[in-house]
């Protein structure tokens, strides 16, 4: 079902898929070239991923929340041979074929946007049978770009038939009990630019799910498809969590969520306090796994959560985790150090980044190969992972390590603060202290009264080194619409022309 309401059957969603990718072949694309896609949840979002997967192109969807050059960086790094955007974007489409001049691909455009051709005239006279010679393509997301400039996840393009490599895809759901047909129905809250929304969303349709796409994602709304459309499965972060816990019980308790089966959280560490809380309100519904773009991971069930408060799970198959120090020595359970994955069959580079990509892996003796992406972490006696936070997030003061994540989770129990951020700012003796960044929640006045209270809120839950020193505020946490933190746009106000301990 698209954001507006309108129902789509199988069969139409796939003739649009064939048609876009007979469009593509008539456009000059074949195996192996990228094409580039900035565009909002929607029937076309989906059908385009569809249409270049089955022709043998690397698809990379585009954070449509980035300005032109971010997004000119992107089509140029990727060699992107073809865009399709969206005239919601329009704006600063128009200037990526500014930034790009000459090397500019041929873009369309769902609407109107300057230099962009019709996306009909991508559609126009062909035929909505599957094309010739299909053959799997494969998605290519860029990393966030929280640190430096983002890089494509490339993995090697397997020739095969496209619905087998889908098949195999699909398996990753059954990690969670979710199996093909079984009446589920897939809600897509997120932005489809990310890499496990849009993945859960293809393996949905694959496994015969129906899917209900949200334009925008709000607390009240995903209850109100859940109600309405008997919702089993969705892919959310712990931003959404909470802003569903914070809706007014008699909010809350208009909706049915008996429906619910699987709904997975992930991207982000989750305070226990709100998981804890959406166990208690959905149940063994709640589950989470631990993963990156490049790769992963581990899974938990509510059980097992409840049993180990704090976990991201246990490696899932074909998955290994390790914790290893500085010197990329194996640490024994219990001591904290740098997380490494290893997934069968995810070999990937960093695309145009040999350096980067053999910067983050880790080669054993025995030939195996692990990778991270700076989390820090431990196992315990029973290899459940607990993450304590990404190593550029660390705060180094007085020579202790502090986790602002932590202390993030403990803020966000105070019914006062509907969003925290904690960081190191430059402290001339101890190299960093705590800094909090808080947005107060609906009707909350920010202030002096405020972080006076929240001052002694901390004092009573953590010890004096892990207590914010000073606190600021914001009615506008700079998350994108999946929840993710740019903690990077707080932070680094902080550090210009200064020197960072990590």
């Amino acid at each position: 079902m698209a954001p507006d309401g309108t129902s789509i059957t199988a069969g139409e969603l796939a003739g649009l898929a064939n048609r876009i990718s007979n469009g593509l072949r008539a456009l000059g694309l074949g195996r192996d070239d990228t094409l580039a896609l900035i565009l909002p949840n929607s029937v076309e979002m989906v059908a385009a991923f569809l249409a270049g997967t089955q022709i043998g192109l690397y698809v990379t969807p585009i954070n449509h929340h980035l300005v032109a050059p971010e997004i000119a960086y992107i089509v140029g790094d990727s060699g992107a041979k073809a865009i399709i955007g969206h005239e919601r974007f329009g704006a600063e489409l128009a200037k990526v074929l500014d930034e790009l001049g000459d090397a500019a691909p041929p873009a369309l455009a769902i609407g109107d946007v300057a230099g962009f051709r019709p996306f009909e005239e991508l559609l126009a006279g062909q035929p909505d049978t599957p094309p010739t010679d299909r053959v799997a393509g494969a998605p290519m997301h860029y990393t966030s770009g929280t640190t430096g400039k983002p890089k494509g996840v490339k993995r090697g393009r397997v020739d095969m038939d496209p619905d087998e490599l889908a098949g195999l895809y699909s398996l990753f759901l059954s990690l969670f009990g979710v199996r093909a047909g079984d009446g589920n129905v897939h809600c897509t809250g997120s932005p489809l630019y990310h890499t496990a929304v849009l993945l859960w969303t293809a393996n949905s349709l694959h496994m015969g799910h129906k899917v209900v796409l949200m334009d925008k994602w709000s607390p009240e709304g995903m209850l109100q498809l859940i109600d309405r459309h008997g919702v089993t499965t969705s892919h959310m972060v712990p931003t959404q969590l909470h802003r569903l816990l914070a809706l007014p019980d008699e909010a809350k308790a208009k909706y049915d969520c008996s429906s619910v089966r699987c709904m997975v959280h992930a991207a982000a560490p989750c305070p226990p306090e709100v998981k804890r809380r959406m166990i208690e309100w959905w149940g063994d519904a709640v589950m989470e796994y631990y993963a990156a773009t490049e790769g992963g991971g581990t899974i938990v069930t509510a059980q097992e959560w409840l049993e180990r408060p704090g976990t991201v799970g246990k490696a899932w198959a074909g998955a290994e985790i390790k914790i290893l120090d500085d010197d990329k020595q194996e640490l024994p359970p219990g001591q904290v150090g740098t997380v490494y994955m290893a997934l069968s069959q995810a070999n990937f580079e960093y695309k145009g980044d040999t350096v980067k990509t053999e910067g983050n892996r880790v080669h054993f003796p025995d030939g195996s190969s692990y990778f991270t992406v700076g989390d820090v972490g431990e196992l315990d006696e029973d290899g459940y992972l607990f993450l304590r936070d990404r190593k550029i997030d660390m705060i180094i003061s007085g020579g202790v390590n502090i986790y602002p994540a932590e202390i993030e989770g403990e803020l966000l129990t105070h019914p006062k603060v509907g969003d925290a951020a904690v960081f190191g700012i430059p402290h001339p003796d101890w190299g960093e202290e705590i800094k909090a960044v808080i947005e107060p929640a609906e009707g909350v006045a920010a202030g002096p009264e405020l972080a006076a209270e929240l001052t002694r809120f901390a004092a009573e839950r953590l010890a004096g080194f892990k207590r914010p020193k000073t606190y600021d505020f914001t009615t506008d946490m700079p998350r994108d619409p999946s929840g993710k933190l740019y903690k990077r746009k707080l932070r680094d106000p902080h550090w210009e022309g200064v020197e960072r301990a990590i």
